[in-house]
């Protein structure tokens, strides 16, 4: 059985994983509205890729006993005053969520429960990738999104990426 702050540390982390997909999708609007569907489409990827972490966590503690309970999921309350602003909200948002995910292998460090720790080993190396790709995106768009021809590239490169399940995510 998990250690009750652990399952409830996992059980929030559920929630907030549900949170990014709707922020991503809160994102993904803003994109479409302006026309940049390439953008529009990089987000929707992304809030698909959260809803499986919250999936993946959910199902870990219903592997382990634990009843998983939903909070409601909070509106995002951003405005954005230009294109930039979603993609650095995007990369402080993972930032973010990297902290949520190393507070709960810290509980799971100081409980010495090394089922979770492993278990979160995934998680911890796709948050690295997540803020990666990220910052990453979000030093092109100051590099090129200032041009339009630059916009342009970049929108259809982002429009390009397609949804994958993850099949090397954490073990059930």
């Amino acid at each position: 059985m998990l250690n009750k702050k652990i399952a409830d540390l996992i059980n929030d982390q559920i929630n907030k994983e549900l949170y990014s997909a709707y922020l991503y999708l809160d994102f993904a609007n803003y994109y479409a509205d302006e026309g940049l569907d390439g953008f529009a489409n990089w987000y929707e990827v992304q809030a698909r890729e959260e809803c499986d972490h919250a999936l993946m966590l959910r199902r870990y503690l219903i592997n382990n006993g634990i009843k998983v309970t939903f909070s409601s999921i909070s509106k995002p309350s951003k405005s954005f005053k230009d294109y930039n602003a979603p993609l650095q909200a995007g990369y402080e948002h993972e930032q973010y969520v990297t902290s949520l995910i190393t507070a709960i292998y810290h509980e799971a460090f100081e409980q010495k429960d090394y089922k979770t720790m492993q278990f979160l080993d995934w998680f911890i190396k796709e948050q690295g990738e997540e803020e990666t790709n990220a910052e990453e995106l979000l030093r092109k768009m100051k590099l090129f999104g200032g041009d339009a021809k630059g916009l342009y590239a970049l929108n259809q490169e982002l429009a390009a990426r397609t949804y994958t399940p993850s099949a090397t995510g954490p073990a059930k």
